[in-house]
C-alpha cells in the first residue's frame, strides 16, 4: 500500500480488514495531533460503487469510532460531494474509491477539514501507520448516522446555481451512467437546466472509466449512442464522480485539459494551475498566468495556495483529466461560488455545455475553434512499477541513453524532468513517458499538428515501451 497521485492505492485483498482499519485510525490520530479535529469531533465518511467500498467503509467507521471521532456515513456519492459537505461542517473526511482503476483495486482519499490532505500528510499518516502496525489493530466494522441526502443535496445547490435558469434549454444529452457515483446527480442537473436527457449504459457491476485514456470500447459506445440518438453531447465521469467525460455529436471524447481550459474562462479566472501533461497550447489559449506542476491534486493545490498567498485572484487548477478545482471564490449566475480545492466533473462539464449552446454550433467545431495541438494519452496496464522504475532510471541516466531510445521516432530537442520524462522533437512533436503514480501502469503522452500524427505518434510510443520492457528482462 502506499500514497499515490491522489489518496491510498492498492489491491482490494490488501486494502480490506487490517490496511483499512490501520490508516482510518493513523488519520484519527494525525488530525487529534495536529489540533485540526478535537476529540469526539464529526468525521465524514463516502464511497464508491465498487463491490468491495462497503465493507471497506464499514471498517473504517469502526477505527475511526475506536480512534475517538464521531463518523457520519455520506453514502455512495461523488468524491467533490463529500469534500463539499465536510468544508461545510468543518470536519474531516474519507473517500474510500479507487476512482478509474478496476474493480480489483480500491483506495482511501482523505481530507482535512479544509480540504485535502498534502505530502506533508501523507508522510505523517505513513509513519503513524507504521508505528500502530507494531501493536493490534481493532478489525469491527461499524456503521454511522446517514447524511448522504444532506451531502447531496448541497452539492445539487452548487451545481444548479452556476448558469441562469434554462441555459441548456433545446439541447439532447446523453449521460453514460456505467457505475460512477454521479450519474443520478447528472442527469438531475441537466434537466433542472432545461436539457433533454437521456440515461445510458447503467450498470449494477463495476465498470472502471479512465477519462484521460479512454478505452476503445467506450469511444465505441458512445459513438454508436450519439448516432442512434441524435445527441449533442454525451457527458459522464469516473467512478467517484471527480473527473468529467464529454463526448461531442459524433461521440468523440474531447481532452480533458480542454475541459478545464473552458471552465477557466467561464469563470473568468487570472491563474491557471495545471500539471505538465496537460496541452502546450494553455499558456496562449488566455490572458490568465499558467503554472505547471508535478502530476496529482496535491502538487496542484500547493500551487493554488501558493498563489493565493501571494494575493492572487481568480484562481481555478485542472489536472489533464479535466477535474477542476477552485482556490478563489467567483461570481456565477446564482450568486458566489465559494472555493471547491479538489477535482470536480460537473464544473467543467457545465461549462462545456453552456459554451455549446452560447454559440450555437456542435461540439467538435467547438473543440477546433481552440486551436490546441492535437494531445493523446494511453497506458500500458499491469506493467510492473520496478520495470517502469528501470525504464525512467535509464532514460534519465544520459541524455546518449534518452536519444537511443528515441531515435526511430525523430531528434530530441528540448526534454523537461517535472514530472516523467517530457520530450520534444526537432520536429515539434512531443512525446511524454510517465509511470502512473497510483497504480502499475506506464502512461504515454503525446502532442502533434494533427489527429493522425498524434495517434501514430501514441502507438510508437507505447511500442517502444513494450519493446524495451520485454528486451529488458520484463
Amino acid at each position: 500500500m502506499k500514497f499515490g497521485t491522489s489518496g491510498l492505492r492498492g489491491l482490494v485483498v490488501d486494502l480490506e480488514g487490517h490496511i483499512s482499519a490501520l490508516y482510518s485510525e493513523a488519520f484519527a490520530q494525525h488530525l487529534l495531533r495536529e489540533g485540526l479535529v478535537q476529540p469526539g469531533g464529526s468525521i465524514l465518511v463516502g464511497r464508491d460503487f465498487r463491490p468491495s467500498s462497503p465493507g471497506i467503509a464499514a471498517t473504517c467507521i469502526g477505527a475511526l469510532e475506536r480512534a475517538g471521532l464521531a463518523p457520519i456515513d455520506c453514502g455512495a456519492i461523488p468524491t467533490p460531494a463529500l469534500a463539499l459537505y465536510g468544508l461545510k461542517l468543518g470536519a474531516a473526511s474519507l473517500m474510500v474509491t479507487g476512482s478509474h482503476i478496476p474493480a480489483d483495486r480500491n483506495g482511501i482519499k482523505f481530507y482535512r477539514p479544509d480540504g485535502e490532505i498534502d505530502k506533508a500528510d501523507e508522510a505523517a499518516i505513513t509513519a503513524i501507520a507504521a508505528e500502530l502496525d507494531k501493536g493490534e489493530i481493532g478489525l469491527e466494522p461499524s456503521v454511522a448516522p446517514d447524511h448522504s441526502a444532506e451531502a447531496t443535496a448541497l452539492f445539487m445547490a452548487r451545481n444548479t446555481g452556476l448558469l441562469p435558469a434554462g441555459a441548456l434549454d433545446g439541447l439532447k444529452i446523453g449521460v453514460y451512467q456505467h457505475s460512477t457515483v454521479a450519474r443520478d446527480i447528472f442527469v438531475d442537473v441537466l434537466q433542472a437546466y432545461g436539457a433533454q436527457v437521456l440515461p445510458l449504459g447503467r450498470s449494477q457491476s463495476f465498470i472502471p472509466v479512465d477519462t484521460e485514456a479512454v478505452s476503445p470500447e467506450t469511444v465505441s459506445a458512445l459513438k454508436a449512442w450519439a448516432v442512434e440518438h441524435g445527441l449533442d453531447a454525451i457527458v459522464s465521469a469516473d467512478g467517484d464522480g471527480d473527473r468529467p467525460l464529454v463526448a461531442d455529436e459524433i461521440g468523440e471524447p474531447l481532452r480533458g485539459d480542454l475541459l478545464g481550459l473552458v471552465a477557466a474562462q467561464f469563470l473568468n479566472a487570472d491563474v491557471v494551475v495545471t500539471p505538465v501533461t496537460s496541452n502546450s497550447g494553455i499558456e496562449a489559449a488566455g490572458s490568465f498566468r499558467v503554472v505547471r506542476t508535478k502530476v496529482g491534486s496535491p502538487f496542484v493545490i500547493a500551487a493554488m495556495n501558493a498563489a493565493l498567498a501571494e494575493k492572487a485572484e481568480g484562481v481555478v487548477g485542472f489536472e489533464a483529466n479535466g477535474g477542476t478545482l477552485t482556490g478563489s471564490e467567483f461570481a456565477v449566475a446564482g450568486g458566489r461560488l465559494a472555493p471547491l480545492p479538489t477535482r470536480d466533473s460537473l464544473l467543467p462539464v457545465l461549462a462545456v455545455l453552456k459554451l455549446r449552446k452560447r454559440h450555437d454550433m456542435p461540439l467538435s467545431a467547438i473543440a477546433g475553434s481552440f486551436r490546441l495541438p492535437f494531445a493523446a494519452a494511453d497506458r500500458l496496464e499491469n506493467f510492473p512499477v520496478e520495470t517502469s522504475a528501470a525504464l525512467m532510471a535509464h532514460l534519465r541516466g544520459s541524455d546518449e541513453a534518452l536519444a537511443s531510445f528515441l531515435s526511430p521516432l525523430g531528434t530530441v530537442a528540448h526534454k523537461s524532468d517535472i514530472d516523467g520524462l517530457r520530450t520534444t522533437l526537432s520536429d515539434g512533436r512531443v512525446i511524454h513517458l510517465r509511470p502512473s503514480g497510483n497504480a502499475p501502469e506506464m502512461r504515454c503522452y503525446v502532442e502533434a499538428a494533427g489527429e493522425a500524427d498524434a495517434r501514430a505518434l501514441l502507438a510508437e510510443g507505447l511500442d517502444l515501451i513494450r519493446r524495451w520492457a520485454a528486451n529488458n528482462g520484463s
